[in-house]
C-alpha cells in the first residue's frame, strides 16, 4: 500500500495526511504517557508541543507507513538519521535548544525502556495503517 503519492491529489491524499496526523498524534500521546510512567514528565501534550517536534512525529509515521515491515530498530535508526539532518547530537539530556538528545546512539545502545518506545510507536503506526486498508 503506497502513502501521500500524487494519485488523485485531493481525496486520496488528504484522508491519508488526515490519518497520518492522527497516527502522530497517538503515537506522541502513547509516547508521553509512557514516558511519565518512566519517571519523565517533561513530554508535552500534542496540543501544546512545538511544531518542530510534531513535525518529527508526522514525518516518522510517513516513513513508517510506506516501510509498514521494518522493524523497530530500522524505525530508530531512521529517526536517528532524520534528527541528524536537523543537526542534533547525543546529549545526556534531551534539550531542544542544543539540540541534543540521549536516544542519539544505535539502536543496540538503547536502555531497554527506550527500544520499548520504537516498539510502541510501530504498533501505533500499523494500527493505523490496517485502518487505511478499509
Amino acid at each position: 500500500m503506497t502513502f501521500v503519492e500524487p494519485a488523485g491529489k485531493d481525496e486520496l491524499n488528504m484522508r491519508n495526511l488526515e490519518v497520518i496526523e492522527m497516527a502522530a498524534r497517538v503515537a506522541h500521546e502513547v509516547n508521553r504517557v509512557y514516558c511519565g510512567h518512566l519517571g519523565d514528565a517533561s513530554q508535552l501534550s500534542w496540543s501544546a508541543s512545538p511544531d518542530w517536534q510534531k513535525k518529527s512525529c508526522i514525518s516518522g509515521v510517513a516513513e513508517r507507513m510506506k516501510n509498514p515491515h521494518q522493524a523497530p530498530e530500522t524505525s530508530h535508526e531512521r529517526w536517528l538519521e532524520h534528527k541528524e539532518k536537523e543537526g542534533w547530537k547525543y546529549g545526556p539530556i534531551k534539550d531542544a535548544e542544543k539540540k541534543e538528545h540521549p536516544c542519539m546512539v544505535p539502536y543496540d545502545q538503547l536502555p531497554s525502556d527506550q527500544k520499548l518506545k520504537d516498539h510502541f510507536f510501530c504498533a501505533v503506526v500499523d494500527a493505523f495503517v490496517d485502518y487505511l486498508k478499509d
